[in-house]
């Protein structure tokens, strides 16, 4: 009885920790970004990369930017195909265009794997989820301290309905009232 009670443990716990490692599938991602545009700091990036895990290959990787006070600064999308790797400048292409014209140094960033529209991405005002796709993200962080720069993966997080609507009528707003300010750039790399 006691090897079979420790045998049971044995593979219970390796479940767990198995359960543990496992990263939970999810179109949604968030980063932040310190001292962008900030005199002597070098520029950090955000790192997309399709997983290839969505039934429909091709996705747009929605990107939505907030400034440190919660309010969405720009939004843009861009096609991600499967296994391309895209590079955005954080200073360059996430922060160059704010709405309010507001230089950013601090802030959040989302990130929506969504559906294609016609093959290609335009401005999220519209969020369409895929089956199964995930967009994998990576950001380098410039530090407080002395600016250096570490690279952690981006958070996986929930994509309520709630969030996903304010994302798109935020984004919205931004296309109506800004005449092309707060539309972010999409960087270099493949995908397109």
């Amino acid at each position: 009885m006691t090897r079979k009670l420790a045998v049971a443990c044995t593979m219970l716990l390796a479940l767990v920790v198995f359960a543990g490692m496992a990263q939970a599938q999810s179109p949604y991602r968030v980063d932040y970004f310190a001292n962008a545009n900030t005199g002597g700091a070098p520029d950090a990036t955000l790192r997309l990369d399709n997983d290839g895990s969505a039934a429909d290959a091709n996705l747009c990787a929605d990107i939505f930017v907030f400034d440190a006070d919660q309010e969405m600064s720009e939004c843009c999308s861009g096609l991600e195909t499967p296994d391309g790797l895209r590079t955005l400048s954080i200073n360059s292409n996430l922060t160059a265009n704010p709405l309010t014209g507001v230089v950013l140094t601090g802030g959040v960033i989302k990130i929506v794997a969504a559906a294609t529209t016609g093959g290609a991405c335009p401005v999220p005002t519209h969020i369409t989820l895929v089956s199964g796709g995930e967009i994998q993200a990576w950001a380098t962080h410039i530090q407080n301290s002395n600016f250096t720069v570490t690279e952690t993966t981006s958070q996986v997080s929930n994509l309520s309905a709630a969030e996903e609507s304010k994302l798109a009528k935020q984004c919205g707003a931004i296309v109506a009232v800004g005449s092309g300010a707060g539309i972010c750039s999409f960087g270099t790399g493949t995908g397109d």
